[in-house]
């Protein structure tokens, strides 16, 4: 009976989701089917079913075994098959005669159930009513079957009830995008055509060469695209996003992550397609709806793809495509648990227009637009040989769309990597700590201060031969090793560091293994190596490559430290703060400018265009953004020409206006805290140049704005940084007069800036000039210094004659057959006399202080006679060396 139980139990133990397991044993490089992992044998599992290998804590987490589902289902319904032969099924009429008690046991409960049927009445059915109302008094005695089958009528009853009454509720809720879809299609029928050659008359196709033809037909495919495009976004816009605010009630956040930048993307496109469709129309041939041909478009798309469209695009694409796959995860999870939801996308997807438009197919035809323009262009570009101009300005637009296109890649690319890395930090365990080899701690906040590179999982050989896990992580200035435990991760605790530089870092493939690597650091002494394995040859060689181009641009220990401490980080937050404030500062006075030309345009009724530099002038990286003075100088100019308009034309009862933008009681034009005087009834062109010089004055005056305050800023950070320099006062000073001037926008501000610059520079200069009179003083003294070391050497060359002449007459005196004891000392004085000199080579040169002390000592001796006689020389000479060691030494 024990044997029985501990079998079951077993058994019970082995069978999970479907899957009977068994123990297994297997090589190191198994991968697990569940987390793509390397399995040890002491954790294998194998269900013989469906073939399928995993870890034991990964059973859980293992899909249901398909072939024994498959298995399960053959079988139930052989069963019902049996039970439906002893089973008679009602009709209708059954279903009517049949009593209420059946259902309701009680007048009460009926009462309370169909009370009210507003709200979620209906869903209360499926809580309240089970088999057992249906069934009667069944017990248990009854068949299982006949239980069965009315438990799944009660399901299929619930569920039409909750069904029915979700379209009671949302059947108004078509008339919203019925009109749209009606009007989408209206406008759609000018481009039904496949082709130009299509869509014109024969005769007037006939009338132009093939390559002519060929262009028109790419030029009708580019408008034709966009203006499915742009159905696109509407259909996402009017359809989805207003259905699910409105009718599916999901809150605006939510919305605004399934479409992000929606309403920005359909303003540009819609923008653009108005452009091609005003071109088309202006290229008609008269008398005719349908005959077109273009002959320039060039200059529509480097409109399009260059300046502050471009700008635009890069940024609502950039944001549009990074999120397309949070976006497509969200739409699932939201669409498997809300069924409000389903029963929206199921009632749309009925239209004929929308089947092909589903709320993924939106998204994904979205992100793919933008890399179909390249492609076109090019087409039209290879078809345009006879028109020079038109060919260089397709080129220049075809040029812009591919920078613009691989900006979005890169930006999108980064985004992805800050994301990531976003994921597994907050995945990392908060206490998990990593100690390098200079015995410092290496923690997870400074993975945020780092860009990601690249990030996988290799397998790290221990010295035990044994392959581990671990998720490696390759940024700015480090390869980061770390491991999963328990849903979380920790930093690789093996027997090497989990944080290693890529200051001294060298990457080798190993020779005799397609898919290893060698690591080797030699940052401290002695070398460390680590031996990894990826899992194929190409995602080897894509390590080592991506580690090799990293350690190549990695910044230096100065620039970017390994670990930072609490005040730099500080620091640098506060930096990083500050200029993002100053980017939201730009950006708001862009849009004011904006907003402005658009009130000119309403008020006056003319186009009014913006400046061509404006866009450049709030932008940090352009060159013309610091030039105050230039931006100063222009804003008065057009208050000068402006002034001139106002004063030197005839107006009829001039109208004053307020200054902040709208209308006052008299209906005139407010503008910028200025009285402008306007009348309706002054000439067309004074009041279209009127409205012109106000839209240039203000673009000027809100750069002029955001140069002030970007130079404050730019100002302030620097004096920080030298505020240790002995110039502190003056600085505190300055920062001082930054603040209080950064509130005074305008000429003021701007003047005042200029003036404190001065200021600096001046005192500057000052401080450049006392070391360059310093270095000119320690260059005369060192050329005096050489002066006299050439003097010692001539010196010590007349007594070196010297004491030769000597030692050669003695040696004449006496026989020659003798040693002379005096002369080898003599010799022997004499070479340690040069040695001496030589040492006081060695210190006059070393030593730039002593300069008055070496002449007065040196210049006796530099006036030694020649012509005196042996002992007298020898005496001098004894005396100098004497003297010369006295001094140095």
């Amino acid at each position: 009976m024990r044997e029985r139980e501990r079998e079951a139990r077993d058994r019970e133990a082995r069978y999970s989701n479907g899957h009977l397991f068994n123990s297994l044993t297997v090589s190191g490089t198994t991968l697990c089917s569940a987390c793509n992992k390397s399995i040890t044998a002491k954790e294998a599992l194998s269900c013989p079913t469906c073939n399928v290998t995993i870890h034991n804590r990964c059973r859980d987490t293992l899909p249901n075994c398909v072939k024994m589902k498959q298995k399960q289902q053959k079988l139930a319904l052989m069963r019902n098959n049996s039970t439906y032969q002893n089973v008679t099924l009602r009709n209708k009429a059954n279903l009517k005669d049949r009593p209420s008690s059946a259902i309701y046991p009680s007048d009460t409960l009926r009462q309370s159930l169909l009370g009210s049927r507003r709200g979620r009445s209906s869903l209360l059915l499926s809580k309240s009513v089970s088999t057992n109302n249906i069934a009667g008094t069944l017990n248990d005695d009854s068949p299982l079957g006949l239980r069965r089958i009315l438990s799944q009528s009660t399901d299929s009853l619930n569920f039409r009830s909750r069904t029915m009454s979700m379209e009671s509720l949302n059947d108004e809720g078509e008339v919203y995008f019925t009109s749209l879809l009606e009007d989408l299609e209206v406008e759609g029928q000018e481009f039904e055509a496949d082709s130009w050659s299509m869509a014109v008359d024969s005769t007037y196709l006939q009338t132009h060469r093939k390559d002519v033809i060929k262009r028109q037909d790419v030029i009708y495919e580019l408008i034709q695209t966009e203006l499915h495009h742009v159905r696109t976004l509407r259909i996402m816009d009017g359809v989805f996003r207003r259905g699910m605010l409105e009718e599916v009630q999901l809150e605006p956040g939510v919305v605004h992550a399934l479409f992000p930048c929606l309403e920005r993307l359909l303003t540009i496109h819609m923008h653009f397609l108005t452009q091609l469709l005003t071109r088309r129309a202006q290229s008609l041939q008269p008398d005719s709806t349908n005959n077109f041909t273009i002959t320039q478009i060039s200059d529509l798309l480097i409109q399009q793809f260059s300046g502050q469209c471009a700008d635009e695009m890069l940024k609502v694409y950039s944001e549009f495509c990074s999120r397309h796959m949070k976006a497509v995860k969200l739409y699932k999870e939201l669409l498997a648990r809300d069924k409000r939801l389903q029963l929206f996308i199921r009632r749309v997807s009925r239209r004929p227009l929308l089947r092909r438009h589903g709320f993924q197919e939106c998204i994904l035809l979205v992100t793919q637009r933008i890399t179909k323009y390249p492609v076109l262009v090019q087409r039209i570009y290879d078809n345009t040989k006879d028109n020079p101009e038109e060919a260089a300005g397709l080129s220049r637009s075809l040029s812009c769309m591919r920078e613009m296109l691989c900006s979005v890649d890169q930006q999108v690319l980064e985004l992805e990597r800050t994301q990531r890395l976003q994921e597994i930090r907050s995945r990392v365990d908060p206490r998990a700590e990593a100690k390098l080899r200079s015995g410092a701690l290496f923690r997870p906040a400074e993975l945020l201060r780092r860009q990601l590179i690249h990030e996988g999982t290799l397998l790290w050989k221990t010295p035990s031969s044994r392959l581990k896990d671990v998720q490696v992580m390759l940024m700015t200035d480090i390869l980061v090793f770390l491991q999963e435990k328990d849903q979380r991760f920790i930093f690789a605790s093996l027997d090497k560091s989990a944080v290693v530089s890529l200051q001294s870092l060298l990457v080798r493939d190993i020779a005799n293994q397609e898919r290893g690597l060698f690591l080797i650091s030699s940052e401290s002494s002695p070398p460390e190596m680590y031996e990894l394995y990826a899992a194929s040859k190409d995602d080897r060689n894509t390590w080592i490559r991506l580690i090799q181009q990293t350690i190549s641009s990695c910044p230096s220990r100065e620039e970017f430290p390994l670990i930072e401490t609490e005040d730099k980080a500080l620091l640098r937050r506060l930096k990083a703060d500050i200029q993002q404030k100053d980017r939201e500062v730009l950006e708001l006075l862009q849009e004011r400018v904006t907003l402005f030309s658009d009130l000119a345009e309403v008020m006056g009724g003319y186009e009014v265009m913006l400046p061509s530099c404006s866009r450049n002038l709030f932008r940090a990286e352009s060159p013309q953004a610091p030039r105050g003075e230039q931006l100063l100088t222009q804003a008065i100019t057009e208050v000068d020409r402006l002034t001139e308009l106002l004063l030197g034309s005839n107006f009829e009862d001039p109208l004053p206006c307020s200054s902040n933008g709208h209308h006052n009681h008299t209906g005139a034009l407010v503008i910028n805290g200025q009285d402008v005087l306007v009348n309706g009834s002054q000439e067309n062109q004074a009041t279209q140049e009127v409205s012109q010089r106000l839209v240039n004055l203000s673009a000027q005056l809100h750069a002029l704005q955001g140069v002030v305050i970007r130079q404050d800023s730019i100002l302030e950070l620097c004096l920080r940084e030298s505020s240790v320099s002995p110039a502190t006062t003056r600085a505190r000073t300055v920062r001082s007069l930054s603040r209080d001037g950064a509130s005074d926008f305008g000429s003021l501000g701007e003047l005042a800036l200029l003036q404190r610059q001065h200021s600096l520079l001046q005192e500057e200069l000052v401080r450049l000039r006392g070391a360059e009179g310093k270095l000119r003083h320690s260059e005369r003294a060192k050329a005096q210094l050489e002066k006299q070391l050439r003097d010692l050497k001539t010196n010590s060359a007349t007594l070196g004659d010297g004491a030769g002449n000597a030692a050669t007459r003695r040696e004449s005196d006496t026989d020659p057959n003798t040693d002379n004891p005096l002369a080898g000392q003599e010799s022997m004085d004499q070479s340690d006399g040069l040695q001496e000199f030589s040492d006081v080579e060695v210190d006059v040169i070393s030593d730039d202080d002593d300069d008055d002390e070496v002449d007065s000592k040196v210049s006796p001796h530099s006036e030694s006679p020649r012509g005196l006689n042996d002992a007298e020389n020898s005496a001098l000479y004894h005396r100098n060396k004497l003297h010369f060691l006295n001094v140095f030494k």
